[in-house]
């Protein structure tokens, strides 16, 4: 079992940036994929960006490629998610979560929210024009 802790979020204008943090209390010997998700009203949870492990391979959902960057600091087990060029519709929940499945399968299933089995409680992020 994985404990996850999402905290960064917040009320910005479009174009600035925020980095949201997943700290990851680990119980487990397995290995595992964290992954960003993110919810907004009325809408169903969106995978947003994963990273493997290793830290060494990364997924983003094609509306954020270019302006999110998700990585972690080796040595630590805080995964972050950097927000940059905001837009209001990146307004959401975001979700951070961890699952082993991705790892047993080489990534397979890294964007599918089926594949993760731990769940942070989210974090707002506002953005407005």
């Amino acid at each position: 079992q994985v404990q996850l802790a999402e905290s960064g979020g917040g009320l910005v204008q479009a174009g600035a940036s925020l980095r949201l943090s997943c700290e990851v209390s680990e119980r487990s010997f397995n290995t595992y994929t964290i992954a960003w998700f993110r919810q907004a009203p009325g809408k169903e949870r969106e995978f947003v960006a994963a990273i493997r492990y290793s830290g060494e391979v990364t997924y983003y959902a094609d509306a954020v490629k270019g302006r999110f960057t998700i990585f972690r600091e080796k040595g630590k087990s805080t995964r972050y998610l950097q927000l940059d060029d905001l837009k209001p519709e990146d307004t959401a929940v975001y979700y951070c979560a961890a699952g082993s499945g991705p790892e047993r399968h080489r990534g397979e299933g890294a964007m599918d929210l089926r594949e993760y089995v731990d769940w942070g409680q989210g974090t707002q992020v506002t953005v407005f024009s």
